[in-house]
């Protein structure tokens, strides 16, 4: 049959898109995905020549995933290392260009050894090792250390005219406290002074001097500091703070002046929205803020926002971009900003006019470009490219053509890869959904395959036309793949974001359960999908939907749900509640008792008959392990429906250990395969250790449009 795959779409009309011929091609496994090379965090030097970017690669045998720094010529050509073994992180250039700043642990730790204070971030950390300021010549040679703070640098920024680096650190405790701690005595008091749920510490700015190698403290506050930004003139800081660590109170940040010179703080906002991301004009005229809303913390897309650093008054910047903004970037004249905008399923880079607000789309590309970094005259810029069947690249824009970085997977083109569309449906209350679908390659039209819905984290998350290994391993085996963007995902206009807000429709677990449903029931009626095998994944907020959705409906055969929350009420202190109190359920445990109930998949726990594999990191804080404990034990209990229970030692919310990464998804097939198919299957064998580690592979200029 034809290469390509059917699309249906709203009207149940059918197009054909090509795909490449799949002859020879292997179908791709788990170790596959595993062994590829990711490249990332590209920096671009100030004169645009050349580009700094890492590249990530697994250690098998050390279980972790070890880390380089690679440059490259920004017009293509052969890349080396260039930062030795000890590494780096929040690589900076000087703004002449001269120098490379960059964070690297040193000493043996101290209190306040954390990264700033934050309840969303590192504690106070009592034996971690110190991360301070190195610096190197961009020709090359050795780094050497520039700041010897007492406690951990986090954040930092060069001046402008390069005489000075400025940093946020959090404060050290005193000497007589760190004693006692070493001893024991080290109970924390929840939500007392720059505590939240664990240990922390208030931060402060600093100004470190160039020349004299001095370092001098600016802010003197009690504070737990968010972004911040320096005026063109090195006189003021532009900041977010807020005086308490709360978890679930994000929204008291508020942004402030700081007077380099005395440290007196200056506030300039006074609301209940969450606002971030300062960056300063360079002309020192005004100053981008972000957040979803000027007054209160609303379920909406990320908006841009300028405030008058004279006057104080702010306003909406991007109110003509339907989207989500990201990496907001001035121009050198200080009259436009660029971002890389996610408008439905592709991202491209985008320029808003800051005198009239009018939007330009600057790029067009079916897929997920990301802008990272520019040259200081802003014609250049260095980007990562991705779409379904590409994993993601480096490229350099601004000329007449695009010039690719880096081929840091060629293998990809061994292996047999899914076909995909996008395609979308009519749900409840007249939502118009859309979503990924793919199906194995050589689909033969009238053939009804198995599906996999998959449901993405969130709520807020969405699913992009982006390269994701598991689409294509599950077409390997056999199986179609669904990833609806249901109401409340971002990338799509404010009425969808908030769509599943009980103010605008039920909250959670009703609305996007039906955005999920009908999506399957089109490509039911469309003869693509076999209703008799069919399983469900999803994680935290997929894994939350995911439980919901097999206590509403007997449909699926296997469901593999990780990280997700299953009672809202016993999750209200450990984990996070701001979104569930304000946007997808309302009120409290204690005043609308009976919406947090119904809306928890533990009380309709009794409906399940779906085999039900549970997942969860040991040390997850945002969803807490708990939940799928309770889960795991009352399916057990009932007995209507087999469980399986996987928790991971170690383990936050996101697993970092390879072995654990590995386990969890062989047998997440292992469990479709059985109770999906009905098939007894073998997983794949590791391969033996190659013992030449491959590095990315760097073209020799190769110019065109990605």
């Amino acid at each position: 049959m034809r290469a390509g795959i059917l699309c249906v779409l709203s009207a149940l009309t059918v197009i054909v898109i090509p795909a490449a011929a799949q002859d020879a091609r292997r179908p791709m496994t788990v170790d596959d995905a595993m062994d590829m090379v990711q490249v990332g965090s590209p920096l671009m030097s100030p004169d645009g020549s050349w580009v700094l970017y890492s590249q990530r690669k697994l250690n098998w045998d050390d279980n972790e995933y070890e880390t380089e720094y690679w440059r490259v010529p920004a017009d293509g050509g052969e890349a080396f290392r260039y930062i030795g073994e000890d590494g780096g992180s929040s690589f900076q250039f000087s703004p002449d260009g001269a120098y490379l700043t960059f964070r690297r642990p040193v000493g043996g730790g101290s209190s306040g050894g954390g990264s700033g204070g934050s309840e969303s971030g590192a504690g106070a950390g009592g034996n971690s090792r110190l991360q301070q300021i190195f610096l190197m010549r961009t020709v090359g040679g050795e780094a050497v250390q520039l700041t010897k703070h007492e406690t951990s640098v986090a954040q930092y920024r060069w001046a402008k005219d390069g005489s000075a680096i400025f940093f946020a650190a959090p404060d050290k405790k005193p000497e007589d406290v760190e004693e006692e701690e070493k001893k024991g005595a080290d109970a924390i008091f929840v939500d007392e002074g720059p505590n939240g749920q664990t240990a922390s510490n208030w931060s402060n700015l600093w100004v470190f001097d160039m020349a004299t190698k001095e370092e001098r403290q600016i802010t003197h506050e009690e504070l737990i500091i968010g972004s911040w930004d320096i005026s063109a003139d090195g006189r003021r800081l532009a900041l977010t703070a807020r005086t308490q660590n709360r978890r679930n109170d994000s929204y008291l940040n508020e942004i402030y002046f700081a007077d380099v010179g005395t440290g007196q703080l200056t506030k300039l906002s006074d609301n209940r929205a969450p606002e971030g991301g300062l960056v300063w004009a360079p002309d020192g005229s005004s100053i981008l803020f972000t957040a979803a809303d000027d007054q209160e913390w609303m379920n909406r897309n990320t908006k841009l926002w300028l405030l008058d650093p004279s006057s104080g008054n702010h306003r909406l910047l991007s109110a003509a971009f339907e989207g989500t903004p990201r990496n907001p970037t001035w121009s050198t004249d200080s009259k436009t900003i660029y971002f890389s905008g996610q408008q439905g399923t592709n991202s491209n880079l985008f320029a808003v006019d800051v005198a009239s607000g009018d939007v330009s789309q600057l790029t067009d590309v079916e897929g997920t470009l990301q802008v990272a970094s520019y040259s200081a005259d802003r014609l250049t810029y260095v980007y990562s490219f991705t779409d379904y069947r590409t994993p993601s690249d480096l490229w350099v824009g601004g000329g007449s053509e695009a010039v690719r970085l880096t081929k840091a997977n060629p293998q990809v083109e061994e292996w047999q890869l899914a076909d995909m569309c996008v395609i979308d449906w009519k749900s409840k209350d007249d939502f118009t959904i859309e979503g990924l679908f793919h199906l194995p390659a050589g689909y033969e039209e009238g053939d009804r395959v198995p599906l996999v819905l998959n449901i993405h984290g969130g709520p807020a998350g969405s699913f992009s036309n982006s390269w994701r290994p598991s689409y294509h391993i599950y077409a390997g085996l056999g199986y179609a793949s669904l990833s609806p963007n249901v109401r409340g995902s971002s990338g799509y206009t404010d009425h969808l974001r908030e769509g599943n807000t009980f103010a605008q429709g039920d909250g959670i677990g009703f609305g996007d359960y039906w955005d999920l449903m009908n999506g399957v029931d089109q490509l039911i009626e469309s003869g693509v999908v076999d209703p008799d095998r069919m399983g469900v994944k999803g994680w935290s907020y997929g894994g939350i939907l995911g439980g919901w959705t097999i206590t509403q409906t007997e449909r699926f055969k296997a469901a593999s749900i990780g990280a997700g929350v299953y009672d809202w009420t016993s999750e209200y202190g450990p984990g996070f509640n701001n979104d569930v109190r304000l946007w997808h359920i309302g009120g409290t445990p204690w005043d609308n008792a009976e919406a947090w109930r119904n809306q928890s998949a533990l009380t309709h726990v009794a409906n399940i008959s779906t085999a039900t594999l549970l997942i969860h990191g040991m040390n997850d804080r945002t969803d807490t392990e708990q939940q799928s404990m309770m889960f795991f034990t009352a399916i057990k209990d009932i007995g209507r429906a087999p469980v399986r229970y996987m928790k991971f030692p170690r383990e936050p919310h996101g697993f970092r250990e390879p072995r654990h990464q590995r386990t969890r998804d062989i047998e997440e097939l292992r469990w479709m395969q059985k109770y999906v198919l009905d098939i007894e299957w073998t997983p794949w064998e590791r391969p033996e250790k190659d013992d030449e580690k491959k590095d990315a592979k760097i073209t020799d200029g190769e110019s065109g449009s990605p």
